[in-house]
């Protein structure tokens, strides 16, 4: 059986919380909201079999502190490489993100393209790449979570009803995220500042396309790129793999097949196998 611990990091005064396990080249996995990186609780025993597995709880959500700013996607990706280049010590290494760890992970690559030797991305499109992020209003939670203050004085007390909206709503597969699931992620975010702190990633979308749209100044990303879909309910379907390709030139990707927005719960055997696929097709020993 696969031993996951959980590490703690100083980062310039942000205590960052990580899972870790396994052993061989860094695989690091950076999980949407509302979740944490519990979210990876399936597909870190399958990568451990192959890679050595990294996967922070993002600035301001699960175990990880919450400060008052910093939710733009620039400086939560150089926490994530303060945590795996500085503290870790990994040179190079691979990226995935669901949700808003894929533009996360995006920024990472972007700022840092001889460290990441490959990128994935499920389940979400890039902030400033010409399309439309909210899908004209469909994700309508988009609008909301940005507005100041609002959301924190509707939910206050009331992060129970919210999450479980979401998780009910936005899968395909009944169950896939079970009510103990969803007791661990309120567990944390029912702390003073998560939901602050999840609002404040939404908040950030402006500055996030306009720090990609710089980002994107010097070309588009040249590493190779898996982009993946939902191809159900809440699900992104192709528009992951269209956005993607605005942003950069080697990609490939598709459809998670029977799967809404939950891909690493509703289907984790798909993801990690499509995971350990991509990531092995690296030439690099």
């Amino acid at each position: 059986m696969t031993e996951i611990t959980r590490n703690y990091a100083d980062m310039c005064g942000l205590i960052v919380h990580y899972l870790s396990a396994g052993q061989g080249d860094a695989v690091v996995l950076l999980h949407g909201v509302p979740q944490t990186s519990y979210e990876w609780r399936h597909i870190i025993p399958v990568l451990a079999r192959h890679y050595s597995v990294i996967a922070p709880d993002l600035r301001g959500l699960g175990e990880t502190s919450r400060p008052a700013g910093g939710f733009d996607k620039r400086t939560i990706a150089a926490d994530v490489w303060s945590l795996v280049h500085t503290h870790l010590g990994h040179t190079r290494f691979f990226v995935a993100g669901h949700d808003w760890g894929g533009p996360v992970a995006f920024s990472l690559a972007a700022q840092h393209p001889d460290a990441v030797r490959r990128l994935a991305i499920l389940d979400v499109v890039i902030p400033g790449d010409g399309g439309d992020f909210s899908q004209g209003g469909r994700r309508w939670h988009h609008a909301l979570f940005q507005t100041l203050d609002l959301p924190e004085a509707l939910f206050a007390d009331r992060a129970e009803l919210l999450l479980t909206w979401f998780f009910d709503t936005y899968g395909y597969i009944p169950n896939s995220v079970t009510e103990e699931d969803k007791r661990e992620y309120l567990r944390t975010y029912s702390k003073p500042g998560a939901l602050r702190s999840m609002f404040g990633f939404y908040r950030a979308l402006a500055q996030d396309a306009a720090d990609n749209l710089a980002l994107l100044g010097g070309g588009k990303l040249k590493m190779p790129v898996l982009a993946l879909g939902g191809d159900r309910s809440f699900g992104r379907g192709m528009e992951p793999l269209e956005s993607l390709r605005r942003v950069a030139e080697d990609v490939r990707g598709g459809l998670i097949p029977d799967c809404g927005h939950w891909v690493a719960e509703e289907q984790p055997a798909f993801v990690a196998d499509q995971l350990i696929r991509f990531f092995g097709e690296d030439p690099e020993p």
